[in-house]
């Protein structure tokens, strides 16, 4: 007669039968092994490269050599299968995947950092790029993209430019409309500065629509309701600051004025529009 199995033992069979089994992680994508691995590689590298050169063989034996390691490196799992982007808003996908030049898979010790760097770097709304090996199979590109400050116009022409005055694009300028429209052939780098006046009072900045630089030293700016505004060439922020005051205490943007002449100081020179009846006063006074 037969005995029968243990239950305890048949259960506990079962039970081990039934769990599954952890994935294994392939060796050469643990982090030690990746250690070990790079500096064999940099060892073999810097070995076949130092022979080459005492032995005067030359570089066809050290490009051999450096193809060699990477292949090597490829077969260890060093390939590129994630590609991380930081910093990007304005540059387009497209636009950035054709100056990367990286495939998915190709070995990520082929690829070439620096001149990748000078391609991106090359795109409009990139100011500065780094590129990085994130061991073993990440590359990481940081940007650093332009900030679009004002419009431009020059020769008949609208350019959209940065807050260093550099051109960023000349077409497809029509959801920038809301930025000042700067005027003049050396607008562009002191335009900044003039934002950085405008911008100390913040009541005022928006009705600002354009900006002349004249004669190479001041400012003429348009407002709302086309009001003229002349910025002196020393002291514009306090000229500026005293307009505001002016605007809060008198309203003086509300009386129908053509121009606001800030030249003088302390002085505020206020011409109107003028009158459609002859029999009026004529069209200026000071305040």
């Amino acid at each position: 007669m037969s005995k029968k199995p243990k239950t305890g033992t048949s259960s506990s069979i079962r039970g081990m039968l039934g769990k599954p089994r952890k994935r294994a992680t392939p060796i050469w994508r643990r982090r030690s092994v990746t250690v070990v691995l790079c500096l064999l590689m940099v060892s073999l590298a810097v070995g076949g490269i130092w022979w080459g050169v005492a032995s005067g063989v030359g570089g066809r034996l050290v490009e051999n050599v450096k193809w060699q390691v990477i292949a090597l490196s490829s077969r260890a799992g060093f390939r590129v299968s994630e590609i991380l982007v930081v910093g990007r808003s304005e540059t387009r996908q497209k636009d950035l995947r054709r100056a990367m030049r990286l495939d998915r898979g190709a070995p990520i010790f082929a690829y070439n950092l620096q001149e990748a760097r000078q391609r991106v770097e090359s795109l409009p709304w990139v100011r500065h790029a780094t590129i990085e090996r994130m061991l073993p199979d990440t590359i990481l590109l940081t940007l650093e993209e332009r900030r679009a400050l004002a419009i431009w116009q020059h020769n008949g022409k609208y350019t959209l430019i940065d807050d260093f005055g550099d051109v960023i694009q000349t077409s497809g300028l029509e959801r920038f409309n809301d930025l000042v429209v700067v005027v003049g052939k050396d607008a562009p780098v002191k335009t900044a500065a003039l934002l950085a006046t405008l911008n100390t009072q913040p009541e005022l900045r928006r009705l600002v629509k354009a900006a002349v630089w004249v004669g190479g030293r001041r400012w003429n700016l348009r407002l709302s309701g086309n009001i003229d505004v002349r910025l002196p060439e020393q002291n514009a922020e306090a000229a500026w600051t005293r307009l505001a005051e002016y605007e809060r205490v008198h309203k003086v943007l509300e009386r129908d004025v053509q121009l606001l002449d800030l030249r003088i100081p302390d002085r505020l020179i206020v011409r109107k529009i003028p009158s459609k009846n002859p029999n009026k006063t004529g069209p200026g006074q000071e305040t």
